[in-house]
């Protein structure tokens, strides 16, 4: 299986965010996604989850469209935004339980992924009173659960200490063994030695065309 994005263009808000963006990624295989802030990392990852429609393009997940089937696409992902997406009233050991249901994953595995991140002492505990590494790291530890192919992981070190950092780099490089792939944005060295990078560049002004629409041209 490879994931084959072809000439990708996306339009946010009547204007072009992203253009002509290439790239493939192997079974087995990580790759960092870098740029500057707000070049489009956070939105190219939203694409490629099915939350935001590309705007020209394809995307392909082994001889499946992103376009044709975003369904089947999505079945086969497992997205990590900015956001924990954790429930506060919910204990730390209900909220994996909670995705394992919606997923129809394993449930068994949710105490291995919370023993794996350091959650296992806290597993009772309520979310909403957890620390924000701890936060980060209930909502890393979905990943464990969820037997997903393909990864789209968006700064997911973010709120982690060192030693977190290591047991997710840990992770991943057991679910790249395991025949899967991963797409992480990141400024951050995972430990996962030297990647394949897809770097996007900003669009300047003379490239950035907006809505004829929306500027009024109707």
């Amino acid at each position: 299986m490879e994931l084959v994005i072809d000439n990708l263009a996306c339009r946010r808000s009547g204007r072009e965010v992203l253009r002509g963006v290439s790239f493939r990624l192997a079974t087995g295989q990580a790759a960092a996604l870098r740029g500057p802030n707000g070049v489009g990392k956070s939105t190219l990852l939203r694409v490629l989850a099915g939350l935001v429609p590309m705007t020209g393009g394809s995307v392909r997940l082994g001889e499946i469209s992103l376009r044709k089937d975003q369904s089947a696409f999505q079945e086969r992902l497992a997205y990590a935004g900015h956001l924990d997406a954790v429930k506060p009233a919910l204990s730390v050991r209900e909220n994996l339980a909670l995705w394992s249901r919606i997923h129809d994953a394993d449930a068994g595995k949710a105490d291995g992924a919370l023993a794996h991140f350091g959650l296992a002492a806290i597993a009772s505990r309520s979310a909403g009173e957890c620390s924000a590494g701890q936060k980060r790291r209930l909502g890393l530890a979905r990943l464990a659960v969820l037997d997903k192919p393909l990864w789209l992981l968006d700064e997911p070190t973010v709120s982690l200490d060192t030693a977190a950092v290591a047991l997710l780099a840990e992770l991943v490089r057991a679910h790249l063994s395991a025949g899967g792939m991963a797409l992480i944005a990141t400024h951050a060295d995972l430990g996962l030695g030297e990647l394949p990078t897809l770097t996007l560049d900003p669009l300047t002004a003379d490239e950035t065309t907006a809505d004829p629409f929306l500027e009024g041209a109707w």
